[in-house]
């Protein structure tokens, strides 16, 4: 008989406006790993953070280890065994890898008068040993890759006799090796009892490495059930309540005679853009695919004047300069950053701002705020856009991952750009929010405007694109159109320089 180790009932959870848990039920056995999936705004990480005592619930009881539990904040939980480790990663850069693992629990020497690196060091070589973790812990950890700073992550939860391990979207960033090399741990940790929940939208994973499946759907509980008794479709269906059929294009929307609205020759950027040359149609979806590294947010970035670059730029057949992002605003294109938060959002202001903040100069004409015009232009495509909010004064913080982006989609079509740079559109978003994305980039192309789009998942490039640029080393080394390209075109392509 398994050991159940946690278990939630009827978990209620209530903010502004939004029923956010409604009698949600959840259990984890000791060395499971107990997947837990859903849409954005299903309720996964406010469970979680229910869990780990981020805050309150309104309703229902936690049973940890055979005992009522309510920690009171993070800290609670942490020294009772259960852990987060965020998709946002929560540690300090310009610190060593040993430093961040004990923070709050230095060793001393002289009656704690002073650091005792030396023995920290070593306490750190013998928990990242004991982990296989082949991490220095004298290295800064802002010198690592994300993979690894994860890792590190991961054992300062360990350090704390961990009993429950949280991981919120852990591979979303990583390349393949860093994910096997995570599943690896994982499986570790397990087979020594310590259980997990497992928090991911790339469903394929999910078989991969879980035991079981939890499925939430707008705050409630759809079903649990052993893997072995899923497969993929059964569980979007569970997750979104309807079935998505995600097919490869067969064929390009965009006529013979569309004329060309961008042309890029001789782009060069840094030491990741060499000599980029393409050109984008008006109704066109021009998907640029690549291995990590090969180069791809780096050309979009040189186009759009985030980095300095050399070359030729030419917009509906005008030699244009662009020398900072507000010049290609100014050109009709608007930038999607695969980094939302950092450089798409200010998440600590609200839907509103968010929305209006590249076109204040033609909404708002004159000295004063206009509010009458913001209200009105945002709220139209609130509507049209299907943004889930309660009020237009919600900060995007509090938004859902999709949502997030859709804000960003928001600004740029409020401000009428012609020319669109989606860079990972979908990358941290579920299913049912990828299908919306897509379907609204497709009514997008058909009003005319045209689409460059970066994405790392091949599956996403040959459903939507017209034509595929590959990147290897910061070069184009193919323009595939789609009724040619395959998975295995692409690949070649993609390591052809390497």
């Amino acid at each position: 008989m398994e050991k159940v180790v946690l278990s939630m009932k009827a978990i209620d959870k209530r903010f502004s406006g939004v029923h956010a848990l409604r009698k949600v039920d959840f259990d984890l056995q000791e060395g499971e790993i107990h997947a837990l999936v859903g849409e954005n705004g299903a309720g996964k990480s406010t469970l979680m953070k229910a869990l780990t005592g981020i805050f309150p619930k309104d309703s229902g009881e936690i049973h940890y280890r055979g005992r009522l539990f309510n920690p009171q904040g993070p800290k609670e939980a942490m020294n009772a065994g259960i852990a987060i480790v965020h998709q946002e990663l929560n540690m300090m850069d310009h610190l060593t890898v040993a430093q961040n693992l004990f923070i709050g629990r230095e060793s001393t020497k002289f009656k704690g008068w002073l650091l005792d690196e030396k023995t920290q060091n070593k306490r750190a070589t013998e928990l990242l040993s004991r982990l296989h973790m082949d991490i220095d812990p004298e290295t800064k950890l802002g010198k690592l890759t994300v993979g690894k700073q994860q890792m590190v992550e991961i054992a300062k939860a360990v350090s704390y006799n961990l009993k429950i391990l949280i991981l919120d979207e852990p591979t979303a960033a990583l390349t393949d090796r860093e994910i096997e090399d995570l599943f690896t741990i994982m499986r570790d940790l397990a087979a020594k009892g310590v259980s997990m929940i497992y928090i991911s939208h790339r469903l394929d994973e999910i078989g991969v490495i879980a035991d079981r499946v939890t499925v939430l759907r707008d705050g409630q509980h759809v079903g649990t059930k052993k893997v072995s008794e899923l497969d993929k479709e059964t569980m979007i269906s569970m997750m979104v309540g309807r079935v998505i059929y995600e097919q490869p294009k067969s064929k390009s929307n965009v006529p013979p005679q569309a004329p060309v609205v961008l042309r890029v020759t001789n782009l060069n950027a840094g030491k990741q853009v060499k000599n980029v040359s393409f050109e984008l149609r008006k109704g066109e979806i021009l998907g640029f695919a690549g291995l990590m590294g090969a180069g791809r947010t780096e050309t979009a970035r040189a186009l759009y004047g985030a980095e300095k670059a050399t070359g030729t730029i030419e917009v509906n057949g005008h030699m244009v300069s662009i020398k900072n992002p507000m010049d290609a605003v100014r050109m009709g294109i608007g930038y999607l950053s695969e980094d939302r938060k950092r450089y798409g959002l200010a998440i600590r202001l609200p839907v509103i701002d968010n929305s209006v903040m590249a076109s204040y100069e033609e909404l708002t004409p004159g000295l004063l705020l206009h509010t009458k015009g913001l209200t009105k232009a945002t709220k139209e495509y609130v509507k049209k856009l299907n943004i889930k909010t309660p009020t237009l004064e919600q900060y995007v913080k509090n938004l859902s991952g999709g949502n997030q982006q859709k804000v960003v989609i928001a600004k740029w079509l409020i401000k009428n750009s012609s020319i669109l740079i989606f860079d990972e559109p979908t990358r941290g978003i579920d299913v049912g929010a990828k299908s919306e994305i897509y379907s609204l980039m497709n009514e997008l192309v058909k009003e005319g405007k045209s689409i460059i789009m970066i994405s790392s998942e091949l599956g996403e490039v040959l459903r939507m694109s017209d034509r595929i640029a590959v990147m290897s080393e910061g070069q184009i080394t193919g323009i595939l159109d789609i009724e040619d390209a395959t998975q295995e075109k692409i690949m070649g392509l993609a390591i052809q320089c390497r």
